[in-house]
C-alpha cells in the first residue's frame, strides 16, 4: 500500500523538491520490502535529524534536501529541481593503488577461495585480512575469510547464517553411558531436539532473548514470530548435535585431566538470521551500483548510516538469539537426562566485531572463522566421525586474532552426493564406533578436509586443550536445502 502525498505532507515533508524526493524514497523503500509503518518511522527520523541520514542508502537524497537552506526561486517558491542522487553506503568503490595486505594459513586452498580473498583486498574500505586453513569458496568473502574494514560492515562477509555457533557442555554422566545407556541418550536427544528447514516447537520455548526489543526495525519485527517458533532448534546442512567423549589434556580449561561425556552442537540464527542477511545484502547492493560485478557480493553499509546501524543491531540480536538456541538445546537435553553441567564452552563465527588493530578501531568480519584472542577458549570441529578440538587462542595479530571454524569442505555438496555412497559412509562410521541417527551424504566425513591437517596448519594460532570424539550424531535428514 503506497503512502499518499497528503500523508507525506501531514508527516511534515515540505512541498516542492523535498516532497518529490520523499515520494521517490518511499517507492525505493517499498521495493526493498519495507511496510508503510516502517517507512513512516524512517521519514520521521529523517525529518528530525536529516544530518544523521545523509549516508542512508534509501533516504540519503531526502536528507540532503532537508539539510539545505531554503532557497526559493523567484516566481516558483522553493520548487527546486533535483540535481541527482548520490548513492551512499560508505566510501564509494575506487581502484586502489595497492591491495590491502592479508596472510594465508594452510596450503592447497582452492582457487575460488583465494580469488575471493584477493577480491576483498581490493575494496576501498579494506584495511587487512587473513585466510584460515579451512578456507573454501563462499559468497563474497570465502568461508574461512577474515577481513578488517574501516567504518563499514559487509553483510555477505558476515554470512547468511548470522552468528552460527558452537557449544560444548560436559555432563556428570560416566563416559561408559555412551555404550551402556545409548538408548537413553538417544531418546533424550530425539525428544528434545528439532532439525531442518522450518523446524520448530508447537509448545514454544522460553528465553529472555524474546523479551528484548524486536521493534527497532520493521524487518526484524516481522521475523519475531518465526524466530520464536524456531527457538531451540537446529537447521539443515552442517548443523548437528552430538554426544561424545571429551578428553581434557590441559586442566586450565576448567576440568581435571581425564575423560568426560559431553554434548556438542553447531547451529545459528535459523530462518530469521537468513532473512536479515538476505535483506541487508540487497540494501548494500543498492547502495553501491558502481561496484564491479565480481565484487558485488562484497557491497557494504556505512556503519554510521541508518541501514548500517539497523543491520548492526539486527546482527547483534541474532548473535544473542543463536546463543539462546544453544542454551535451550543443552538445557533441555541435560534436564531430560537428569544430569548436572560441569563445564560450558562456546564460540561463534559468521559475525562482525568492532576491535582495535594497528592502533585503529576497525570492523573485523570472521566468516567461517572464530575469535582466537589470547586466552579465549573455543571449539574447532572436524566432522561427524572425526574429532573436534577444544582450543585456547594465542592472540596472533597477523591473523587478526582468528582461527578456523572447523575442518572446511573439500567437496561441494553436489560432488559429495555424486561420489560418496551410503555403504562407504557406514563403513567409515563403524570403524570409528559412531552411531548416526540422521544426516545427508553431503555431510559425510569424506567431504571434509582432514581436521588434523587443519589444526597443524594453525598451530601458531591456538593451543589444544582437549579432544572431543563424536559417538552419537544427529543432523537434518538428507535432501533439505542447507542452512549453513
Amino acid at each position: 500500500m503506497a503512502i499518499k502525498k497528503r500523508r507525506l505532507l501531514n508527516l511534515g515533508i515540505p512541498k516542492g523538491e523535498a516532497l518529490r524526493v520523499a515520494q521517490q524514497a518511499v517507492h525505493g523503500a517499498h521495493q526493498l520490502g519495507l511496510g508503510d509503518d516502517a517507512i513512516e518511522d524512517c521519514l520521521r527520523e529523517v525529518l528530525e535529524r536529516p544530518q544523521a541520514a545523509l549516508k542512508d542508502p534509501v533516504f540519503d537524497e531526502l536528507a540532503r534536501v532537508l539539510s539545505q537552506p531554503r532557497r526559493p526561486f523567484p516566481g516558483r517558491k522553493d520548487d527546486i529541481e533535483p540535481t541527482g542522487s548520490v548513492r551512499s553506503g560508505g566510501e564509494p568503490y575506487r581502484v586502489r593503488r595497492e591491495n590491502a595486505p592479508y596472510r594465508i594459513w594452510g596450503t592447497g586452498l582452492e582457487e575460488g577461495a583465494l580469488q575471493q580473498m584477493a577480491n576483498a583486498s581490493r575494496l576501498p574500505i579494506a584495511v587487512r585480512g587473513a585466510l584460515m586453513p579451512d578456507a573454501h569458496q563462499g559468497y563474497g568473502l570465502p568461508i574461512g575469510g577474515v577481513l578488517a574494514t574501516r567504518d563499514a560492515v559487509i553483510p555477505y562477509a558476515v554470512g547468511v547464517d548470522i552468528a552460527c555457533r558452537m557449544k560444548l557442555t560436559v555432563l556428570d554422566i560416566p563416559v561408559s553411558a555412551l555404550e551402556s545407556r545409548k538408548d537413553f541418550l538417544i531418546g533424550a536427544l530425539n525428544a528434545e531436539k528439532r532439525f531442518g528447514v522450518g523446524a520448530g516447537f508447537k509448545q514454544r520455548r522460553r528465553h529472555k532473548v524474546m523479551d528484548e526489543d524486536w521493534d527497532f526495525s520493521s524487518v526484524v519485527r516481522q521475523l519475531k514470530d518465526k524466530a520464536w517458533l524456531q527457538l531451540g532448534t537446529s537447521g539443515s546442512g552442517n548443523h548437528f548435535v552430538e554426544y561424545g567423549s571429551l578428553t581434557v589434556t590441559d586442566s586450565s580449561v576448567g576440568l581435571e585431566k581425564g575423560d568426560y561425556l559431553a554434548i556438542l552442537s553447531h547451529s545459528g540464527s535459523r530462518g530469521a538470521g537468513n532473512m536479515i542477511a538476505t535483506h541487508f545484502s540487497k540494501v548494500a547492493l543498492q547502495a553501491h551500483p558502481e561496484i564491479p560485478r565480481e565484487l558485488s557480493h562484497l557491497s557494504w553499509l556505512d556503519t554510521t548510516s541508518h541501514a548500517g546501524r539497523e543491520y548492526w543491531s539486527a546482527m547483534e540480536l541474532m548473535g544473542r538469539y543463536a546463543a539462546a538456541n544453544h542454551a535451550l538445546i543443552h538445557f533441555h537435553i541435560a534436564k531430560a537426562l537428569g544430569a548436572d553441567v560441569l563445564l560450558d564452552i562456546e564460540n561463534h563465527h559468521n559475525f562482525a566485531w568492532e576491535e582495535e588493530h594497528d592502533g585503529e578501531r576497525v570492523i573485523v568480519h570472521r566468516k567461517g572463522a572464530t575469535p582466537a584472542q589470547t586466552g579465549v577458549f573455543g571449539i574447532i570441529p572436524g566432522n561427524m566421525a572425526d574429532p573436534a578440538y577444544i582450543v585456547r587462542g594465542r592472540g596472533v595479530e597477523a591473523s587478526l586474532n582468528s582461527a578456523s571454524h572447523g575442518a572446511g569442505r573439500r567437496m561441494s555438496r553436489k560432488k559429495a552426493k555424486q561420489t560418496i555412497n551410503r555403504k562407504e559412509l557406514e563403513a567409515y562410521l563403524t570403524a570409528r564406533k559412531v552411531k548416526l541417527l540422521s544426516a545427508g551424504l553431503d555431510e559425510a566425513p569424506m567431504a571434509y578436509k582432514d581436521i588434523n591437517e587443519v589444526m597443524a596448519a594453525q598451530s601458531d594460532l591456538v593451543d589444544v586443550m582437549g579432544r572431543f570424539q563424536p559417538r552419537i550424531v544427529k543432523m537434518a535428514p538428507g535432501g533439505e536445502r542447507p542452512e549453513d
